[in-house]
């Protein structure tokens, strides 16, 4: 069986490189650092079996299940720090999800189940599976926008963060940094994606940074048409000329 490793972190790929040498069964295809050049490495290479970080930078791990035209499928285990998506969608036959971080006797877990699915049998479900996926990830998303809660997984506890009583969110790198009353929890997601999930009140003012219009006092205007938004909690943040005028209209002005 040939595999293939699709993950945006380094040592997350290497973490399954070393576990897979112990799995005679198994070749090691590849790896893949983005969701551009896993598709292209998929469908020129045809691997049986693909370990797919949910969250990369480039795009998401549905995005490249889209665009798989081998045949047969292979059979696909997500990889992933996060636990709010539908995870009972993963539980099938032909798919399993290993959620960072994982234990070694997890992970051969997985290993197991996959070495008695057969190609057939993987092929079958595929189609299936994935709409199933997409339906889950989907009802996920518009859960966390209307009722309402974040988790952010932090050690050996998960916070419930309300997005109502998010004041800003900040970038950073390939994390998002969220600002709740003076506090700030760090979750893997892009900002485009939390835009996406979070309610009428948050609006992008620069590409690193969104903001809960509840939660701007005042506008501050500086030197050649520069404007700032200054937060409820004091901190001033920097609006972009290109989303400066949407900003402006959003609170009346």
């Amino acid at each position: 069986m040939k595999a293939l490793i699709i993950d945006d972190e380094e040592l997350a790929r290497k973490r399954v490189l070393n576990l897979l040498e112990d799995v005679s069964q198994i070749d090691i295809l590849g790896e893949c650092s983005n969701g551009k050049t896993a598709i292209e490495k998929i469908n020129r290479d045809k691997p049986d079996l693909i370990f797919l970080d949910i969250n990369m930078k480039d795009m998401n791990g549905f995005d490249v299940l889209k665009k798989i035209e081998i045949q047969p499928k292979p059979i696909v285990i997500f990889v992933t720090a996060y636990d709010t998506y539908a995870l009972k969608a993963f539980d099938a036959e032909a798919f399993d999800f290993l959620l960072k971080p994982f234990k070694d006797e997890r992970f051969f877990k997985t290993i197991a189940k996959v070495l008695n699915t057969t190609t057939s049998e993987a092929e079958e479900n595929f189609e299936k599976r994935l709409v199933e996926l997409f339906h889950e990830y989907s009802k996920s998303n518009l859960h966390l926008n209307s009722v309402a809660k974040i988790p952010i997984k932090q050690g050996n506890k998960t916070s419930l963060v309300d997005p109502r009583e998010i004041h800003y969110i900040q970038a950073s790198g390939y994390y998002a940094e969220i600002y709740v009353e003076g506090k700030k929890h760090v979750l893997r997601e892009s900002l485009n994606n939390l835009e996406e999930i979070l309610d009428h009140n948050f609006i992008r003012i620069h590409r690193s940074t969104i903001v809960n219009l509840n939660f701007v006092h005042e506008i501050i205007h500086s030197d050649y048409s520069e404007i700032d938004a200054k937060m409820t909690c004091g901190e001033l943040l920097h609006v972009s000329k290109s989303h400066k005028k949407e900003f402006l209209e959003k609170i009346g002005i």
